[in-house]
């Protein structure tokens, strides 16, 4: 068997796709063969056998046993196929070669990952003795034993522990650990794995801290008693000399001396962190020695830094096999990153402010300024990467695609620090900053950075729409104006572009600069040698032209669309398409020069420029989002200004458009053919009434082609949505279109399109919109046009609503009965009533889908008129919908137990089953609900009250506790964006619809039937009705 696989495995890594396929079809074939893990785990164990196939063997392995060794692993497949024999002899054997100590290190790390696995699943019941021989064998290792005990164990720790074992073995755990930490014979980077496994220690206590805090405290506070004196000295221990270049591709000598030491401090400061993200109340006491340690090391590591990335090209951001992080970058932006967490510690703050009332100079402030724009220094690998690619170097600006680097750690503390000290922390910045300009001994890259870390700050405050007293605004102007003129490239972008911020968060206007700076930038985007600063010019537009008045920018409009045009010209642009954040700028900067004036579109390149970036740009979401967006207001403005400016409008584009679905046909070009529909659909929203003659003649057939071949979803919405609109703008001029081709009329091949958009091959998000179109016809053409059609259309219409799953497309399928209710709703029920759906009662099968969807609906429209429909229907008293049963309230099962996915399969939910009318009382009643007073909101409020109290009640001595809202970070308001985002689809009060609800209530309830159904409401409902009937 084993000399089988090991021609298997050998012929899964040839280079030849059909071996390679045969072998991989071998190894799936044996796994049923009991021999099979044994015998991979044979292969592994053999020093003989290349390195390389050992390791393919245990990394097969590995996926055997999550497949196939028990239910308790999460990707188990179903069927074990490993006996207990078996499992009892690979688990010693893999062990074994984990903790050898002649193993390769390649080898240790790939069994330790199988034995992991194992541990998961058989850890301590079927394997008691793991922990203890582990324990064991750290205690007496050799080097090589030691390193290969400590991988099982860290990965035992990350994903073999439950709770309960944790807690059970953690203090004889934690003081093995201790021992291979603080022992210096070791090599230092075993005594940083030691440290590492320690820090995953609280990754377990950071999940069962919510039901075992004091247990987790009172733990956590014993452990880092022992270990913080001993992260103390590590962390004042120096590094030995920066190793040549010779030295370090040698790896030897003071190289390796060099990168353990590096590896050590990083993993102190890398757990200081995580305890501090855990239990942050433990570190308060050490705060102020932590701050003071990390703050000497950050202050003495400036000229290695240097010295490696600023002057020299060493390579940064290195990890070893153990994933352990070994390189001085990574180092200082740790400790960057824990001096910031630090300054809001009390301790720390109390100490620096008394600090700063004593007036001693040079003050720390000053201190940490010249800091931050030491290691914020553009490094010589950035320098040849932003020169090679200058989207590299806009992406730090757009802080899209930006790797967190030690230049944006500076960045952040002195976000913080301004956060913090307000104004002082500006006028520090500006004292260091008019120092650093002043003296000629200062470098290029200084200055850059000094720009780099303002930038990082005003662009923070102007997100908190806060801003800086205007004569320090001007008195940062200099320097701007020095920048500008500077020989090297990058010092020069960065003036352009912290002119722009500089002159956004002035506390008051400066016009007269910014007018100035507008016209320096222009001519920098069409004369300066550097494309980086082209493209610092493009960008800063943006803010020129949100600051500056209309009367300012419109002059110069025409003069900004030449600059950008001329750019765009003189790009390649496959080139060009590739890189997303200058893309993007650009079709920004386009964007808000033409909504200076929209009327440009008009007379001018203005909208050609913008159809070639979105030709060319079409696959890249966010150009095409932009373009999109600029169009919808273009045509808004347009169409504001009377039929003749949108006449002229559409004689522009539609040929553009009408030529992109040629030109994407051709090519096969799916995204141009579908960013072409979402600007034609934008176009004929938005047209004026009528719309401009021949425009249905224009667009109507590429439409209908598109509509009837394709069933890309991002293509049939918008495509159906434009028919739609030109629908509702001009009937006439749409009724009056005929196909040449089919010599069919419009209406005809309207009722074509619904009909095949509603067939049940057509995904339900690629059919979303065809419920407003079919409503559209019903109510625009009306019975007499559509005849022996109307029938047809509504049959059809219910039968897909009784299989769509889909919330938008059900909600538009929903109104095109409800629109109809509106005017006719007893022809509406006795048009259900007559039909048959899936053998069901079409009444019984339309109004549970309406009933039970209801509340999903969105749109105040929309919402209000479903309202509406259901009162007309309720108002019926239709015997037939009283004598209909659909689901009420939900069963809550009496049992507690959490259920499997599949048992919830297994165990569908279960409703109660009341009549028609008690229903629609239910759903008016959910809509009468203000957001405050709906049982969901009061949920989440809640929710958050108790989560406040929770954590209020300990720990609050550090205000940058984990569990509180940091409202200045970005982070924090990235995240507080996302859910206000999501909150505006909480169901919002519509007056005009209340107001319609209170008068159906008042209404109903004078009959005498509404009490019986009044009685069948829940305590919540009626208290509902209620207060809605009262306010």
């Amino acid at each position: 068997m084993e000399q089988e696989l090991l021609q298997v495995l050998s012929q899964t890594q040839s280079s030849e796709e059909g071996p390679r396929k045969h072998a991989e079809a071998q190894l799936a074939r044996l796994h049923t063969n009991p021999t099979f893990p044994v015998s991979l785990a044979s292969i592994a164990s053999h020093n003989e056998v290349p390195t390389s196939l050992r390791q393919q063997a245990l990394i097969i392995l590995r996926t055997f046993v999550v497949h196939s060794w028990s239910p308790a692993l999460d990707d188990f497949r179903g069927d074990v196929l490993v006996d207990d024999a078996t499992k009892s002899q690979l688990r010693p054997l893999l062990l074994q070669l984990a903790t050898s100590g002649n193993a390769d290190r390649k080898i240790k790390v790939a069994a330790s990952a199988v034995v992991s696995k194992i541990a998961r699943a058989d850890f301590p019941d079927q394997w008691p003795d793991l922990l203890p021989f582990l324990l064991a064998t750290i205690s007496r290792a050799t080097e090589s034993q030691l390193h290969g005990a400590l991988r099982v164990l860290g990965e035992l720790v990350d994903d073999g522990f439950d709770e309960m074992q944790f807690f059970k073995s953690a203090r004889e755990l934690v003081k093995v650990l201790f021992d291979v930490a603080a022992n210096g014979q070791h090599k230092s980077t075993l005594r940083a794995l030691a440290i590492s496994v320690f820090r995953g220690c609280f990754d377990t206590l950071e999940m069962v801290m919510e039901d075992h805090k004091a247990a987790v405290k009172q733990f956590a506070d014993e452990a880092l008693g022992a270990w913080a004196p001993m992260f103390t000295t590590i962390m004042r221990s120096p590094l030995p000399a920066v190793p040549s270049e010779d030295e370090e591709n040698a790896g030897t000598g003071t190289a390796l001396e060099w990168r353990g030491t590096i590896t050590l401090k990083l993993q102190v400061v890398k757990t200081l962190m995580k305890i501090r993200s855990v239990l942050p109340v433990l570190l308060i006491p050490q705060s102020l020695v932590f701050f003071s340690v990390t703050w000497q090391e950050l202050s003495g590591l400036q000229n290695a830094y240097r010295q490696l990335y600023i002057d020299d090209e060493r390579q940064g951001r290195l990890i070893d096999s153990d994933e352990l992080p070994y390189t001085l970058d990574f180092l200082v932006m740790e400790e960057l990153d824990f001096v910031q967490s630090l300054l809001r510690a009390p301790p720390v703050r109390a100490e620096l402010e008394k600090q700063l009332a004593e007036g001693t100079s040079p003050n720390w402030l000053t201190e940490m300024m010249k800091l931050s724009v030491a290691y914020a220094q553009i490094t010589t690998e950035e320098e040849g990467l932003w020169d090679i690619d200058v989207n590299v170097f806009l992406s730090e600006e757009t802080s899209v695609t930006a790797n967190y680097t030690p230049r944006t750690a500076c960045g952040d503390l002195i976000i913080k620090l301004s956060e913090w000290l307000k104004l002082v922390c500006l006028q520090a910045h500006l004292g260091y900053t008019t120092t650093l300009f002043s003296d000629p001994g200062s470098t290029w890259k200084a200055k850059e950075a000094a720009l780099y870390v303002l930038g990082q700050d005003l662009m923070d405050l102007h997100d908190v729409q806060q801003s800086i007293p205007t004569e320090i605004a001007n008195s940062y102007t200099q320097f701007v104006q020095y920048s500008m003129q500077q020989e090297d490239p990058f010092l020069r972008a960065r003036g352009f572009l912290i002119g722009g911020m500089i002159l956004k968060t002035s506390a008051q206007p400066l016009h007269q600069i910014a007018r100035a700076y507008l016209e320096t930038s222009l001519k920098a985007i069409c004369d300066d040698p550097s494309d980086v600063v082209k493209v610092a010019c493009i960008r800063v537009l943006q803010d020129y032209l949100e600051i500056l008045p209309s009367q300012t920018t419109k002059p110069v409009q025409g003069a900004i669309i030449s600059a950008l045009a001329n750019y765009l010209n003189a790009q390649d642009m496959s080139e060009l398409i590739d890189s997303d954040d200058v893309i993007v700028t650009l079709t920004e900067t386009l964007r808000d020069a033409i909504m200076i004036d929209v009327g440009i579109c008009v007379n001018s390149l203005a909208l050609d420029i913008l159809f070639n970036i979105a030709s060319q740009g079409a696959a890249n979401f966010q150009v095409a989002s932009i373009v999109t967006e600029a169009f919808e207001d273009i045509t808004e403005s347009v169409a504001e200004q009377g039929p003749e400016a949108f006449t002229r409008l559409c004689e522009r584009v539609l040929p553009t458009l009408s030529g992109a679905f040629d030109v994407a046909n051709i090519s096969e070009e799916n995204a141009l053919t579908n960013l072409a529909a979402e600007l034609l659909n934008a176009l004929a929203e938005n047209s004026c009434k009528p719309l401009p003659a021949g425009f249905v003649a224009a667009v109507m057939p590429k439409l209908n082609r598109l509509l009837l071949t394709s069933e890309d979803p991002e293509l049939l919405g918008p495509a159906t949505s434009a028919i739609t609109h030109m629908l509702s703008h001009d009937c006439p001029q749409f009724l009056a279109w005929h196909d040449q081709t089919t010599n069919k009329g419009a209406l005809e091949t309207a009722l074509i399109i619904v009909d095949r958009l509603l067939s049940p091959t057509i995904e339900d998000i690629a059919a979303q919109e065809v419920g407003k179109l079919a409503a559209e016809l019903v109510e625009k053409a009306g019975g007499e046009k559509l005849g022996p059609y109307l029938p047809q259309l509504l049959r059809a219409v219910a039968q897909r609503l009784a299989s769509a799953s889909h919330a938008q497309f059900i909600q538009s399928l929903i109104l095109v009965f409800g629109r109809l209710s509106l005017i006719s709703p007893q022809e509406v029920i006795n048009f259900l009533a007559s039909i048959s759906v899936d053998n069901q009662s079409g009444l019984a099968v339309v109004m549970a889908k309406w009933l039970e969807h209801s509340i999903e609906f969105v749109g105040y429209q929309e919402i209000r008129q479903n309202v509406m429909a259901l009162t007309n229907i309720y108002r019926l008293e239709d015997a037939r919908l009283a004598n209909i049963q659909v689901k009420g309230e939900i069963i809550v099962p009496q049992s507690d137990r959490i259920m499997t996915r599949s048992q919830s399969l297994a165990h569908p939910e279960q409703y109660t089953m009341i009549p028609i009318p008690l229903k629609i009382i239910k759903v008016l009643i959910s809509e009468f609900s203000t957001p405050s007073s709906s049982p969901l909101r009061r949920q989440l409020d809640a929710a958050a009250l108790a989560s406040l109290d929770e954590e209020g009640s300990g720990d609050e001595e550090w205000e940058d506790e984990p569990n509180s809202l940091d409202l200045g970070s970005a982070a924090t308001r990235q995240d507080l964006m996302a859910y206000a985002d999501g909150a505006n689809r909480f169901r919002e009060r519509d007056d005009e619809t209340q107001k319609c609800l209170v008068g159906f209530f008042r209404e109903a309830a004078e009959k005498p039937v509404f009490q019986e159904r009044f009685n069948a409401l829940t305590d919540e409902e009626k208290r509902l009705l209620q207060e809605g009937m009262q306010g």
